[in-house]
């Protein structure tokens, strides 16, 4: 496969994490086949399932095709990345995949242990069409035609697709705010994207910096082995009732709001707050969730607080979050004068070839579901359209 000879499909996924299996499940269950020449239902040293066959309904050359690139070397999405000691217990909800039912859990279990593998059955049971590793560097349209084709380049060659669905979620996208005298600073850095262990900074000074789920689940595991200091640029709203279902309605409803404006989509947890857990309570009781507000600079042994006082610090934890990577799709000027895509569901208001799921509202793992099918059902329509 070269760039002047792209391989055709008709629905082009990009990211085989919850988003994207979700997808790739509804695009098969209505009736679309593997693209030409794919393998299918593979694992190492397997045998695949015959890229030809036919499953039944129309014959092969009168369905619809599609393809799922992902560019991690194997199954489980950014979950695979997630530290070790993020439990089952403790991670913050997931959602069972359509179709099939979720394995028995584990509550001591790693998340990225249980859902690597979780993943990896579903994409071999249901015999998915995946196609790893393979980075996609750029999206294009090949033409003015607004119903013409997209060319998706890639370390993998190229493809030209009818349709494409976006689920490459936020993992490979950290966001790292600039801050005054972040370069004098002479501690360490780092993102929660590159949390490895609490073990690591025993006997140094760490500061958490950030209001999220992330935040406070790493204050609570760090504190437990060496001193901590928590800093937020807002004072962090909790929660003591549960997330029931109206709630997270609600907070969907309010982000949704926001990127059918055409603004940058907030993440869900900055609506609805922090819930407390057992664990958040004993954290709290040792003093580790007492947050203070976000300091003036940074100097090269800490940081200066708002009363002109400088607080020693050895390590700076940015658990700032991640945002939308979809540095691949700025070809297509998909982005308005708010900063942000304007969206109609998981549809692109200006391009409806393209859907954006993990996005917005649907950067929830239950949302993520919901998106899935929304796309693959206003994909299917479009395609099918006399």
């Amino acid at each position: 496969m070269t760039d002047s000879q792209p391989q055709l499909v008709d629905v082009l996924v990009i990211g085989a994490g919850q988003a994207g299996l979700s997808a790739a499940f509804h695009l098969q269950r209505r009736g679309l086949v593997p693209a030409a020449g794919e393998r299918v239902g593979v694992r190492a040293g397997a045998e695949s399932a015959d890229p030809q066959s036919d499953r039944g309904g129309l014959p092969r050359g009168d369905r619809l095709s599609y393809l799922v690139l992902d560019a991690e070397e194997g199954p489980g999405g950014a979950w695979q990345h997630r530290w070790r000691s993020l439990r089952m217990a403790t991670v913050n909800g997931i959602s069972s995949l359509p179709g099939v039912q979720t394995p028995e859990v584990d509550p001591a279990e790693p998340s990225s242990e249980f859902i690597t593998r979780y993943f990896d059955d579903y994409e071999q049971q249901l015999e998915l069409a995946i196609r790893r590793p393979v980075h996609v560097r750029r999206v294009s349209r090949e033409d003015d035609d607004p119903h013409g084709r997209l060319r998706v380049e890639s370390s993998a060659g190229s493809w030209s697709t009818r349709a494409l669905i976006n689920a490459t979620g936020t993992w490979t996208k950290p966001f790292w705010p600039l801050y005054p005298g972040q370069q004098t600073f002479e501690g360490r850095q780092l993102h929660v994207a590159d949390f490895v262990s609490a073990q690591e900074f025993a006997n140094q000074h760490v500061a958490v910096v950030g209001g999220g789920i992330s935040a406070v689940q790493l204050l609570d595991e760090i504190s437990q082995v060496t001193s901590t200091s928590w800093f937020t640029r807002r004072e962090p709203v909790w929660r003591d009732s549960a997330f029931d279902a109206g709630a997270g309605r609600d907070a969907v409803a309010m982000v949704e709001e926001r990127v059918a404006r055409g603004l940058p989509p907030l993440s869900v947890v900055s609506v609805t707050g922090l819930l407390w857990t057992t664990a958040l309570r004993e954290a709290a009781a040792r003093g580790a969730l007492e947050r203070r507000p976000m300091f003036l600079e940074m100097v090269p042994d800490g940081v200066r607080l708002v009363d002109g006082s400088v607080l020693p610090v050895d390590v700076i934890l940015w658990a700032t979050g991640f945002r939308a990577a979809l540095d691949h799709l700025a070809p297509l000027r998909l982005r308005g004068h708010g900063g942000g895509i304007a969206m109609e569901g998981t549809r692109v208001a200006d391009e409806p070839r393209v859907h954006l799921v993990g996005y917005g509202p649907s950067s929830s793992t239950i949302g993520a579901n919901r998106a899935g099918r929304a796309a693959v059902n206003d994909l299917v329509a479009l395609l099918t359209e006399p």
